[in-house]
């Protein structure tokens, strides 16, 4: 028995071979292990508009978002300096003037 080859996208361990190709039951990924995988490694996360954002980046809020513990919220409009990408759930850390340390969805921001 082979060792499975987690899928580069959801990271899911649970994948089979189907021809020359490896798929990933849990989101459908499929692939060649036998291509260059090194543009996987790297995640791209875009705004809302579809733009591609990166490291230092500023961006702006679209939408008043919610703080959890707090009872205020971030205004839309908000401009946000140098974020930071991260590969997880909320992928923008940032600080925001006010609230400090934040962890940011890329689909409620847009490109400044």
């Amino acid at each position: 028995m082979t060792e499975s080859i987690p899928c580069p996208q959801c990271k899911s361990g649970y994948t089979y071979e189907m021809d020359n190709l490896l798929v990933c039951p849990e989101c459908g990924f499929e692939w060649d292990p036998n291509e260059n995988t090194e543009s996987n490694d790297s995640f791209i996360v875009k705004d809302c508009n579809g733009n591609i954002l990166k490291d230092g980046d500023a961006v702006v809020t679209i939408k008043n978002l919610p703080v959890k513990g707090s009872s205020q919220s971030i205004k839309a409009g908000t401009k946000v300096r140098n974020i930071r990408l991260v590969d997880s759930d909320h992928n923008i850390d940032c600080k925001i003037d006010g609230f400090g340390a934040m962890a940011l969805k890329s689909e409620f921001v847009k490109k400044a």
